[in-house]
């Protein structure tokens, strides 16, 4: 006799525990990591507003869950946009192919569209790309990603980066932790040329929220003329060094930022988007490297494609 269904409900705080054990289950998750942590800062605290949850429940048992992550994007006149990401969601193994995870981002999608949402935006795996291309998601492409060496002798272990990075950072020797330039953080916004797309909405209360989760040890590289936000990570054979945020007011500037950048750490290379609202564009790019971004439009007024100005620290990690 076949089980019934799973119900999708809205989730609660309540939930957030039973949620992290589904995904350690799924997911592999390392119980030696702050999960719980990790968790609650990305969905409970950001300003931008908490994260709707969904759960899939079988009788008293939940058996999966959908997170989507509230997102706000300014256009280049100014205008808000409130969006979602698509983030965390898994299915427990002993509940898989029974339907878990369609009906769990149909009713997100739903109740987000019932509630003005205009777009929702992730950058999925290979895997689970096609899913959402049938529940009416668009391919929007790769996004370019750029790479700068930080010594010619580090190329031998480039070739041994093409692969997927380590979620968690290493301790950054150079920079300061956000909070420590909390006071300058608007001044080093207006820093930068207004993006000519629809970018994240950098307000101070974002940036320290999504660079100050200390587990991952961002930190603020500054000159006298800007700053960069990076964190150190392993990329296969190489050590990486993301840059998440580059305020500067122009592409000469941001040279001698990124020169800064690469001198100051123990790093084979750099990397950052080819899309971004910072000038970067003499970077060459790595082709097939970039995240491939996808796009549900909720309002029928979303932005196309080629309309978005990413940084890394918007697209990397989540």
């Amino acid at each position: 006799m076949d089980r019934p269904d799973p119900t999708v409900r809205r989730g609660t705080d309540g939930d957030i525990a039973a949620a992290i054990r589904v995904a350690s289950a799924a997911l592999g998750w390392n119980p030696s990591d702050p999960n719980d942590a990790f968790f609650r800062w990305k969905h409970l605290e950001n300003p931008a507003g908490r994260s709707p949850v969904w759960l899939a429940v079988d009788g008293d048992e939940i058996v999966g869950f959908r997170t989507m992550m509230r997102w706000r994007f300014a256009t280049p006149d100014g205008v808000r946009v409130a969006a979602v990401r698509a983030v965390d969601t898994a299915t427990h193994p002993d509940h898989r192919r029974r339907g878990v995870f369609r009906a769990l981002t149909v009713t997100a999608v739903d109740e987000l569209t019932e509630e003005g949402s205009s777009f929702v935006f992730n950058t999925p795996n290979d895997n689970s790309r096609p899913g959402y291309l049938k529940m009416g998601w668009r391919d929007a492409g790769r996004i370019p990603t750029r790479v700068a060496l930080a010594s010619p002798a580090a190329l031998p272990r480039l070739a041994g980066a093409r692969t997927a990075a380590a979620k968690w950072s290493e301790p950054c020797p150079a920079g300061d932790p956000i909070e420590h330039v909390a006071d300058d953080l608007e001044d080093l916004v207006a820093l930068t040329p207004t993006p000519d797309g629809i970018a994240t909405e950098r307000t101070a209360d974002h940036l320290r929220w999504r660079y100050g989760f200390e587990p991952l040890h961002y930190r603020v590289v500054r000159s006298d003329e800007g700053a960069a936000i990076v964190r150190v990570r392993r990329r296969g054979t190489a050590r990486e060094a993301v840059l998440a945020e580059m305020f500067a007011p122009d592409a000469a500037a941001a040279r001698r930022l990124l020169r800064r950048v690469r001198r100051s750490l123990p790093i084979d290379h750099v990397l950052t988007l080819g899309a971004v609202p910072h000038p970067t564009p003499w970077l060459p790019t790595i082709p097939r490297l970039g995240p491939r971004l996808t796009i549900r439009d909720l309002a029928g007024t979303g932005p196309g494609p080629t309309d978005f100005r990413f940084a890394l620290g918007d697209i990397e990690l989540f």
